[in-house]
């Protein structure tokens, strides 16, 4: 009896358990398919009419009359403290101000949860507003009440840090904007060489780390142009501050602090896209940053500070070299390297030729070319191969037209061309070329480069001769090398010279060097002959 009571306890224990998981389970799922309906992307419903019109309606009376009000707002009390205040002490319009601001910046910390919107936009105008009120200390009144440059550029300092975080706390990627135009405006303000220069390299800094810091692109795209324009215009001598527009050639360290803005820009670009796919707007940041502050940079290079310029150029070819290499070490960036590459071996170009001067430099600018292939085929870059070559062509016309008269080195182009398309073929398989198109352009251009250079090198009754050993280097290196298109240069460049034997030197004045022409290149026409007769014939015995 006591056996069966127990059994039917633990029947029951055992069918209440069971129902209790069934009821967890129902619960469990009924809870993933909430937690799926929240993870789905949710499709909005088209508006309709009404629905798009209101929409409208709010965003213009919400959004659009906040920012307007905002901004006419601020401007009323600008004017209001620019107003001059003669009977007034000096202090009392920017004490105004003060007031204004506090009362401002209260107002937005009032409303911030009920009015959000205009409360971000108040703060936005406050924090203007105070750098402003503490500018006029010093500009905009008929007495100042500091005097000192220093003075007013140390307040401005103050005010610009604590814009800043306050800016960065909310995370508004336009106040911070908003401030770290402030800041190079304070550089400017501050006028001295090198407060100017530690300044704008100071909020570069600054507006990198704030970029990383919340993943914002934009920051650094706005802070480029903006760095060189700062530089730039202190370069002409301030004419912000009514100063006359002329270039100043001292101190020549502002080439160093461009260069540095440019490093700080460049690598805080390649850290924020660590983590993301390189897609147009980041290969905005390594264009930007090239063409804003290498352009600077040229400009003044090449202007107050041509002396130097070569040396000059060279540091900047170094350093956009450099991140080129950084940017494809990491792995992760496709088009950064070609772009800082190019700008570093164009900055290498400037330094060449301002070191060597027209025509030495058309020399060493087409050795470069082997450098610029070599590093091509490392970062496995196809635009970069292309766009060597057509600097190269361009390099090659250049001297045709301005390098005087064409000498014996002119045959480095020739040797270039064909040591280029040696490399292509030695790393096809590094590349990102699908086809022979590439080097053999380049064969191309050793075809027409040498025989162009011995013509012009070499006394004129023996250039028929040259072009033939030239010919028999061609097949010989085809040998060695165990590659057809070295057969078929010899072959074309035989072909030029009886061209030119049956042209030119038949015509020649000297009979010795017409029969000596004809000789050679008669016996080794038919020598090339029986090399094919023997050639074929092995093929058909191999084939029988």
């Amino acid at each position: 009896m006591g056996k069966t009571k127990d059994g039917n306890r633990a029947s029951s224990v055992e069918a209440h358990l069971k129902a209790l998981e069934e009821r967890i389970s129902r619960i469990e799922a009924h809870l993933a398919l909430e937690e799926e309906a929240r993870e789905a992307p949710r499709t909005a419903a088209p508006l309709t009419g009404e629905q798009a019109e209101d929409a409208l309606e709010f965003q213009l009376g919400q959004n659009w009359f906040a920012k307007t009000g905002i901004v006419v707002l601020a401007l009323g009390i600008i004017f209001l403290l620019t107003f001059p205040y003669e009977s007034l002490p000096p202090f009392f319009p920017s004490l105004v101000g003060y007031f204004l601001v506090a009362g401002i910046v209260g107002l937005s910390h009032y409303w911030r949860r009920t009015y959000d919107q205009v409360s971000r936009y108040l703060l936005g105008g406050g924090l203007l507003l105070a750098y402003f009120t503490t500018l006029r200390l010093t500009y905009f009144g008929t007495e100042p009440v500091i005097t000192s440059t220093t003075g007013i550029t140390a307040l401005l300092v103050v005010v610009v840090a604590v814009n800043l975080t306050v800016a960065a706390r909310r995370k508004s990627p336009w106040l911070i904007a908003q401030h770290l135009t402030l800041g190079y405006v304070t550089a400017l303000i501050g006028e001295e060489p090198w407060f100017v220069f530690l300044a704008v390299t100071t909020v570069s800094v600054v507006a990198v780390g704030v970029a990383i810091r919340y993943r914002s692109r934009a920051l650094i795209l706005y802070s480029i142009p903006v760095a060189a324009l700062t530089h730039f215009l202190w370069s002409i001598n301030n004419p912000l501050l009514g100063n006359t527009i002329q270039f100043i050639s001292s101190p020549e360290i502002n080439l160093l602090f461009l260069l540095v803005c440019a490093a700080v820009f460049g690598a805080g670009g390649l850290l924020l896209e660590r983590k993301e796919p390189e897609n147009l707007a980041a290969i905005a940041i390594p264009l930007l940053n090239a063409f804003s502050a290498y352009g600077v940079f040229l400009i003044l290079a090449l202007g107050p500070f041509a002396a130097h310029a070569g040396s000059w150029h060279l540091a900047a070819s170094l350093l956009f070299l450099a991140l080129s290499v950084v940017a494809w070490v990491r792995g992760e960036h496709k088009y950064a390297p070609f772009v800082y590459a190019m700008v570093g071996y164009f900055a290498l170009s400037v330094a060449i030729v301002t070191q060597f001067g027209f025509p030495n430099s058309f020399i060493w600018l087409c050795w470069q070319s082997v450098i610029v292939i070599s590093t091509a085929v490392w970062f496995h870059s196809r635009l970069m191969i292309i766009a060597n070559f057509a600097i190269f062509l361009m390099i090659f016309l250049g001297y045709l037209v301005w390098g005087g008269a064409i000498s014996a080195v002119s045959i480095s182009y020739g040797v270039v061309a064909l040591l280029t398309a040696r490399i292509l073929n030695w790393q096809r398989n590094r590349l990102e070329l699908k086809t022979e198109y590439m080097r053999n352009a380049y064969l191309v251009c050793a075809l027409l480069f040498n025989p162009y250079a011995l013509y012009h090198t070499v006394p004129s009754g023996y250039v028929s001769l040259s072009w033939l050993a030239l010919a028999l280097f061609y097949y010989i290196a085809s040998r060695l090398l165990k590659n057809r298109k070295y057969r078929w240069l010899a072959l074309l460049t035989t072909s030029l010279t009886i061209g030119y034997v049956f042209i030119v030197d038949m015509m020649g004045f000297n009979p010795t060097l017409r029969i000596i022409s004809f000789l050679i290149l008669g016996s080794a026409l038919l020598a090339i002959s029986m090399i094919y007769s023997r050639k074929r014939a092995k093929s058909a015995a191999g084939r029988g």
